[in-house]
């Protein structure tokens, strides 16, 4: 099969529509396409298949496959997959499209893992990862990975929750297959994929081998239901820009009864692996994260730049550290994706983002986006947020109104059109999703640091000091 377009992409989520069980505000939804908001983050995922030159020859599978399923082998391989990250980010208006860049990460991961497994314990994982792989990359499927357990109580392990389906679990094997029942959160454009990867979400130990499991199905499985969040960021804010044509959400993905055949199943009962391919994933995704965020960040820079010509500021000192701000964390965030690359780990024949250097940017993702925000505010002043609403500024009463009034050293036309976009980027529901976003996607600010500590040689340190010491 040849890369699909957008009509295809399109034509398949048409169909498998009809299967599936997703709710959005408490009731049913019978097609993403004819929802007046839910249509748009369809439409999002289908901009990957026209995102230009997207496509790659690939020998082994002898036809043209997507750039996202070309599996690093080196680090020039890494810093491609950086590249295509960021400038896919950049052609959905600054909105990663996580469509396919989530699932490679994971299968990466899977191929890893599945062959360390099969060798020790002699099963045959990686066939399956493998077939698996061929499949979602030759017919150019968009996928969604659901990893995040709900948890329950923190304070308990899997095995010691009052209700043991608030880790994912396996409630029955069968002959052809095994029956799965729980919960995952965060599952990011799941209900318009067309194939979910499900990852376990810690490492388990002994007693917790039906926590144990990794597996992939389609979206339209019976059993599987979606619950979508609810989009304020564009039902909250009629003066959005970005979210009219670009946003994805994410569900909370029931698995009731969820039958998953043998030939699907890539972990079970394999506990002292969970972690690591927990882990392994992580160390991928985090990668995925450092591109796109440095891509998103364009939209805070461009727009804090702008705004300081248009308030007639860009050369008053404080607002040249505000852009520099932005700029640090921009480009702090692309030179540890760029290190991650150069300075790959090795194994099973495939590349590895280094994770010191992943973590690094995330943590500095994480902990300075509050300060870009900030640097926009300063900059845009505070009438992001008492600024009139959309239907004011269409008034036609009231327009003459606003131009003469909301104008500085541009236009009120224009100078209007960048405080509408500073408000949703700064001042509005979105910004509050963003900011959780930048502390918990890709895994929280602890789970950065346990995986750079863990990681992190201090030996080398400790015994340079203690040379001096003698």
């Amino acid at each position: 099969m040849v890369l699909r377009k957008m009509e295809e992409y399109l034509n398949s989520l048409r169909e498998n529509d009809k299967h599936k069980e997703v709710y959005y505000r408490g009731k049913k939804i019978r097609s993403f396409l004819e929802h007046p908001t839910l249509n748009i983050a369809a439409k999002h995922t289908a901009k990957l298949f026209e995102f230009p030159d997207r496509g790659y020859y690939d020998e082994t599978m002898n036809e043209e496959i997507s750039k996202y399923f070309k599996v690093p082998r080196n680090s020039d391989d890494l810093l491609n997959r950086h590249t295509l990250i960021y400038n896919n980010t950049v052609f959905c208006k600054g909105v990663f499209n996580i469509s396919q860049a989530i699932g490679s990460d994971a299968l990466f991961s899977l191929m890893i893992v599945s062959k360390i497994v099969d060798r020790k314990l002699n099963t045959n994982y990686y066939e399956k990862v493998q077939n698996y792989y061929k499949y979602v990359a030759k017919n150019d499927l968009a996928l969604a990975v659901a990893q995040t357990d709900v948890k329950g109580d923190r304070s308990k392990r899997p095995s010691e929750q009052d209700d043991p389906y608030l880790y994912l679990k396996v409630s029955e094997v069968k002959k052809d297959g095994i029956v799965v029942n729980g919960a995952k959160a965060h599952t990011t454009q799941s209900a318009v994929a067309e194939e979910l990867i499900v990852l376990p979400t810690r490492a388990m130990k002994e007693g917790e081998e039906l926590y144990s499991v990794a597996f992939s199905i389609p979206t339209n499985t019976k059993g599987l239901k979606f619950i979508i969040r609810p989009i304020e960021e564009l039902e909250g804010n009629t003066s959005s820009i970005i979210s009219k044509e670009d946003y994805e959400f994410e569900t909370l993905t029931i698995f009731e009864n969820v039958f998953v055949p043998w030939e699907r199943v890539f972990l079970f009962k394999e506990y002292n692996f969970s972690g690591y391919l927990a882990n392994l994933f992580a160390t991928f995704h985090r990668f995925t994260a450092i591109s796109y965020r440095s891509a998103l960040t364009d939209l805070y820079l461009g727009t804090t730049s702008l705004l300081a010509k248009a308030n007639g500021i860009e050369n008053e000192k404080h607002v040249r550290d505000d852009i520099l701000n932005i700029i640090l964390y921009k480009e702090i965030m692309r030179m540890s994706a760029i290190v991650s690359a150069l300075k790959n780990n090795y194994q099973e024949n495939i590349a590895i983002p280094n994770p010191i250097y992943t973590n690094i940017g995330k943590l500095y993702s994480n902990e300075n986006f509050i300060k870009v925000v900030a640097s926009l505010i300063d900059v845009a002043g505070g009438i992001i947020a008492t600024l009139p609403s959309e239907e004011d500024l269409n008034n036609d009463e009231l327009k003459a109104y606003m131009e003469k009034f909301l104008k500085g050293k541009y236009s009120g036309k224009e100078r209007i059109k960048l405080l509408k976009l500073a408000k949703e980027l700064a001042s509005s529901s979105f910004t509050g999703y963003l900011l959780t976003l930048m502390l918990h996607a890709e895994g929280s600010m602890e789970a950065s640091k346990i995986g750079l500590i863990r990681e992190y040689n201090l030996k080398d340190v400790e015994t340079f000091v203690e040379n001096i010491l003698k």
